[in-house]
């Protein structure tokens, strides 16, 4: 058993989940990362000094069999960091309903059910703990070409609402992050293409992209004593670009 608190990252193989297994580290945490790349999670996992596990978050039975692995190796968590996530673009009148499945499943019924186990045992072990979603901008504005992530992200920052005021009376904390244009894999495409990029950046005032790093410190802090009133909101790492309306 652990002797620090522990902290699972979902989705942390790389980019932003990476990101906030790193920063849990630096913060105290024993991390523990998941991811359904095996290879790339158990890399990344090696070199934060954390513990790996392979896990489908579109899988109730993988997440299940995740949370018993985790409470007899470590004990039970202290945090929760949701951020395993796929996009699967496509155009709208012809997209097909199993794509739209398995993104609600890995995005949104992944997160319910996760959050569900950690609060369980939370209660059980009396651990004021955090939990901490991954949400998006797309939640507020959206992207024709990618209705399931923007509904799943919707759906995130509902869901987040919901079980703070749910878990409210155990001192369970729950919010959420809604990052903008970060700098990771996702916006690889984006960033190949000048003009694609120039117009992203074009409705961030920042004018640059964020860096995964920014949305790890953001992580943190939710998990920190430093928000200990902070419950049922979900913060922007956008670069202002929520707050823009239109430029002359």
């Amino acid at each position: 058993m652990s002797k620090k608190p522990v902290a699972l990252i979902t989705g942390a193989a790389q980019g932003i989940g990476y990101a906030c297994a790193q920063a849990l580290f630096d913060d105290g945490y024993d991390v523990v990362l998941s991811d359904i790349d095996a290879e790339g999670v158990f890399k990344a996992a090696k070199e934060i000094g954390g513990t790996a596990i392979s896990c489908d978050m579109g899988d109730r039975a993988q997440i299940e069999a995740m949370f018993a692995q985790i409470s007899a190796d470590h004990g039970p968590l202290s945090a929760l960091v949701n951020n395993a996530g796929i996009a699967s673009p496509g155009d709208f009148l012809s997209y097909d309903l199993g794509t739209f499945d398995k993104v609600i499943d890995i995005n949104l019924r992944g997160v319910f059910i996760a959050t569900q186990l950690a609060a369980r045992d939370m209660v059980k072990h009396d651990i004021a703990g955090a939990i901490v979603n991954m949400s998006s901008i797309n939640a507020q504005v959206a992207i024709p070409a990618i209705p399931a992530y923007c509904a799943s992200k919707g759906g995130v920052m509902q869901l987040t609402k919901v079980a703070a005021l749910a878990l409210a009376k155990n001192n369970i904390r729950v919010n959420a992050v809604g990052p903008g244009s970060i700098d990771t894999e996702m916006m690889a495409g984006v960033n190949a293409n000048p003009e694609a990029f120039k117009m992203a950046m074009s409705r961030t005032p920042l004018g640059r992209a964020g860096e995964a790093s920014e949305i790890g410190d953001v992580v943190a802090f939710l998990c920190s004593k430093k928000a200990s009133y902070i419950t049922g909101e979900t913060i922007y790492v956008d670069g202002g670009r929520l707050g823009l309306n239109y430029t002359c």
